[in-house]
C-alpha cells in the first residue's frame, strides 16, 4: 500500500500522524494554509469551502466541499486546492480579482469560501449565458430564487451554502455575474481534461483510531462482518458534525463513499436505481429531472456544499425522523437494497424504518441502493416547511404522489417527516382520498384527516400545534397551487 498523500495545490503533502477524525480543515491549518476558517463546524456557513478534483465522466469537475466535516484521511490520494491556490496578491485569480473589484469582502473571513465556491461554478463544464438576471434576495445566496442566473450563466445557487455575516451578498452576486469564461492558458481549466484520481485503498492508524477505505464491496463487507462496531462513512455531513461539535471520536471508520458497487445508476422500465453513496448533487444532474419529486427534493436539501458529499444512503442510514429524503421515498414506493456478507435482501422504506434512530439494518450491514419502482405517478410535489427556505432542517416536510384519472383520485401515497418517532406514510389521509373526485371539497375533507396523521412534538423549530397546521395546509397548497406541475411522465425515458 502506498504512502498516504494528499495533493494540495499542487504539492503533494504526506498524511502522516492524522487520526480517522481529523478533518481536513484542521489539517489544512496545521500546515500553514489559513485560508480556509472554521464558521460554525457543522457545514452551515461555507468559511472552509475547499475544491476537490472529482469524476465528471472521463474528464474531471472541481467540486467545492467543506472542510470542516471531510475526514482529511478520506482525501488519500486525492486532489484539493484552496484559496491561497487560485491565486495570490501578485496574480489574483478571476473570482479573487472580481471579488475585490466589486468591494465583495468585507471582515474578509468568509471570503476564501465564497472565492472556492464561486470558482467551482467559474469552472462548471457547460455554463453558458442565460436569458434572465434575477434580483438579489434579502436572505443572500440561500435566499436565491429558482431562476437565479446572471447574464453570464453563473447559478447563484452554487453560493447557497455560503454565508456572509457582514450581509455583503450585493457585490459578491455583482462579482459572480461579471465574471467571464476561464482563459486558455488557465490550469485548473485544462485539468478537467485529465481523469480525476481514482480512490486510494487506505488504512491510516494514529492516536488509537483507524481509517480504512476499502478497495471494494466484497472487502468491506468482510471487514464489517468481521468488526460490527466499525463506523460506516460516506459524505461525512452527518458524522462531520458529530466529530465537530460533540466529540465523537470512533476507534476504526470505514469509507464506503468510492465504492463502484455502491455509486450504481440504471434506469430500466420496471425502476429507477440509484447507488446509496452517489452524492446528491450527482444524482440530480444524471436524473435531469426524469423524476420530478426527487428534481423538486434535492435543490432543498441542505446547501450545494452538502449535495456535492451527502448520499441518499446516509440519510437513511442515521435513522433520524427529520431527514429529508424518507418522505419522498415513502411517496415514491421506494426499496432499499441491503446487502452484507451473508447477501443481499430488499425492503421497503416503510418497512425499513422501527423506531427512534432505529431501523432494520443488521450488524455489518449496507444499504447498497435505493430502487424506485416505475411507472411514476402523475402528480408529485415535496414541500419542506422551515425557517430558513434554504439550507435547513426541516420542521415538517411531505412527499405527495397521486394519480388522478377522469377527475378522481385513483392512488394516493403520502410520506412525512418531523410529525413522528419515524418518517411515517399518512394511511389514513391516502384512504381519504382513494376513489373521491379530486377537487376543493375532497381535499379539505383529506386535509383535515392529514392534519391529524402521526404524534408531532414540540420542540425549538415547531410546536406541535404549527407541525399539525402545516400538514392539513399542505394538501390544499398542493390542490391551489402545485396542481399545475402534475407529470404525465409515466414512464422515465432512459
Amino acid at each position: 500500500m502506498e504512502e498516504p498523500v494528499l495533493t494540495v495545490n499542487g504539492r503533494r503533502r504526506p498524511l502522516t500522524g492524522v487520526t480517522a477524525h481529523t478533518t481536513a480543515l484542521d489539517w489544512l491549518r496545521s500546515t500553514g494554509l489559513t485560508g480556509a476558517k472554521e464558521g460554525c463546524a457543522e457545514g452551515e456557513c461555507g468559511a472552509c469551502a475547499v475544491l476537490i478534483a472529482t469524476p465528471d465522466g472521463d474528464g474531471t469537475a472541481w467540486t467545492a466541499v467543506n472542510s470542516c466535516l471531510v475526514p482529511v484521511a478520506a482525501l488519500d490520494g486525492q486532489e484539493l486546492v484552496t484559496a491561497e491556490g487560485l491565486g495570490s496578491p501578485e496574480s489574483l485569480h478571476p473570482v479573487q480579482r472580481e471579488l475585490a473589484e466589486a468591494g465583495g469582502s468585507q471582515c474578509g473571513y468568509c471570503t476564501p469560501g465564497f472565492v472556492c465556491s464561486m470558482a467551482a461554478e467559474f469552472y462548471r463544464a457547460g455554463r453558458a449565458p442565460a436569458t434572465g438576471v434575477g434580483g438579489a434576495s434579502d436572505d443572500g445566496a440561500d435566499g436565491a430564487s429558482d431562476a437565479e442566473h446572471g447574464p453570464n450563466g453563473f447559478d447563484l445557487h452554487a453560493l447557497g451554502g455560503n454565508l456572509c455575516r457582514c450581509t455583503g451578498y450585493r457585490p459578491i452576486r455583482d462579482a459572480a455575474y461579471a465574471l467571464g469564461t476561464p482563459e486558455a492558458d488557465d490550469a485548473l481549466a485544462a485539468r478537467r481534461e485529465r481523469p480525476a484520481p481514482a480512490a486510494a485503498a487506505t488504512d491510516l492508524a494514529a492516536a488509537g483510531t483507524r481509517f480504512l477505505r476499502p478497495s471494494a464491496l466484497d472487502e468491506a463487507l468482510r471487514l464489517l462482518h468481521d468488526e460490527p462496531s466499525a463506523v460506516v462513512v460516506a459524505g461525512s455531513t452527518d458524522l462531520g458534525v458529530e466529530v465537530n461539535l460533540r466529540g465523537r471520536r470512533d476507534p476504526l471508520v470505514v469509507a464506503i463513499d468510492r465504492l463502484d458497487e455502491l455509486r450504481a445508476f440504471a434506469v430500466d422500465g420496471d425502476a429507477v436505481e440509484l447507488g446509496a453513496a452517489l452524492p446528491l448533487s450527482e444524482i440530480e444532474q444524471r436524473l435531469d429531472g426524469r423524476v420530478p419529486l426527487l428534481a423538486q427534493l434535492i435543490p432543498q436539501f441542505a446547501s450545494r456544499l452538502i449535495r456535492n458529499r451527502a448520499t441518499l444512503g446516509g440519510n437513511l442510514g442515521t435513522g433520524s425522523p427529520i431527514g429529508d429524503a424518507p418522505p419522498a421515498l415513502l411517496a415514491l414506493d421506494a426499496r432499499l437494497v441491503l446487502v452484507s456478507h451473508d447477501g443481499e435482501r430488499e425492503v421497503g422504506v416503510a418497512d425499513y424504518f422501527t423506531g427512534y434512530r432505529e431501523t432494520v439494518l443488521r450488524p455489518g450491514e449496507l444499504i447498497r441502493a435505493v430502487r424506485i419502482p416505475l411507472p411514476l405517478a402523475r402528480l408529485t410535489a415535496f414541500h419542506k416547511i422551515a425557517k430558513r427556505r434554504f439550507d435547513d432542517i426541516s420542521s415538517v416536510a411531505l412527499g405527495f404522489a397521486f394519480d388522478v384519472d377522469d377527475g378522481v383520485v385513483t392512488a394516493a401515497r403520502i410520506g412525512l417527516g418531523g410529525v413522528a418517532a419515524t418518517p411515517v406514510r399518512a394511511l389514513a389521509t391516502e384512504a381519504a382520498l382513494v376513489d373521491r373526485p379530486w377537487n376543493l371539497a375532497t381535499v379539505r375533507s383529506a386535509a383535515a384527516v392529514l392534519a391529524g396523521e402521526g404524534t408531532p412534538m414540540s420542540d425549538h423549530r415547531a410546536s406541535s400545534e404549527y407541525r399539525s397546521i402545516m400538514l392539513g395546509n399542505a394538501l390544499v397548497r398542493l390542490f391551489h397551487g402545485d396542481a399545475h406541475r402534475a407529470t404525465d411522465r409515466r414512464e422515465v425515458p432512459a
